[in-house]
């Protein structure tokens, strides 16, 4: 039960959130989930700017750490209730983008009609109310939350996105936050130009579910880099 190549695509893009600045060296988590009841799932309290395969933990889905020598993430129990709550779920991602964390903390939402691709990637992010990070209630409301959105923000806290795979769950967190620049950069222009009802349309259907994509051009995508990284 190593899951050795697994092990190395969370933790590549653990190390890709960081270098992104999507999320601080000690916040965020990242999981996978593999042979339908084992998570793969970073750790607590390590730097995940320099993170390794050999620290990312093993547990199941009821909970057991497989991997006693490591502490996994305090929000594993948040990780465990997302999957139960989306069977189609193949990654977890969530990070502390500076200016999604912003939204998160104000009353203010982020605009995803502004722009085709953050629609289409991400429709309408849900929020979850807040919850003391790390705790069941947290754990229980973001469940709920990811049954009809793929991305959400954490009131006070920060974001989770969801994907068929860790490259698509990555990727909504970006776009999310791009998403959020925009917004926050068309208010300070003082006006905003918005997709019409017509050209929403057309996006719409995406909304609420997982995008079509080449699960295996994306595993071998992702090979490719974590090879070009090893030599």
């Amino acid at each position: 039960m190593e899951y050795t190549k697994e092990r190395e695509e969370v933790a590549y893009f653990m190390r890709r959130l960081y270098e992104r600045r999507l999320t601080t060296c000690y916040g965020g988590n990242i999981s996978l989930l593999v042979d339908g009841d084992i998570i793969l799932i970073t750790p607590s309290g390590l730097d995940k700017g320099r993170i390794e395969a050999e620290q990312i933990g093993i547990i199941s889905l009821s909970g057991e750490n497989l991997t006693p020598s490591l502490k996994p993430s305090i929000e594993t129990e948040m990780h465990i209730r997302v999957y139960r709550s989306r069977p189609d779920v193949r990654a977890v991602v969530h990070a502390h983008p500076v200016v999604c964390s912003s939204f998160a903390a104000s009353e203010k939402e982020i605009n995803t009609s502004l722009i085709a691709e953050s629609r289409a990637v991400l429709g309408k992010p849900a929020r979850a109310p807040y919850a003391f990070m790390g705790s069941p209630e947290l754990a229980a409301i973001v469940a709920r939350a990811v049954a009809g959105a793929n991305t959400v923000l954490l009131t006070n806290h920060g974001v989770l996105s969801i994907g068929q795979t860790l490259l698509q769950a990555f990727d909504r967190i970006e776009v999310l936050e791009a998403a959020a620049t925009i917004t926050l950069i068309t208010h300070l222009l003082g006006g905003k130009r918005e997709l019409t009802g017509a050209q929403l349309s057309e996006l719409e259907p995406q909304e609420g579910r997982s995008l079509e994509i080449n699960e295996e051009l994306v595993q071998l995508i992702t090979q490719a880099v974590l090879n070009n990284l090893k030599a």
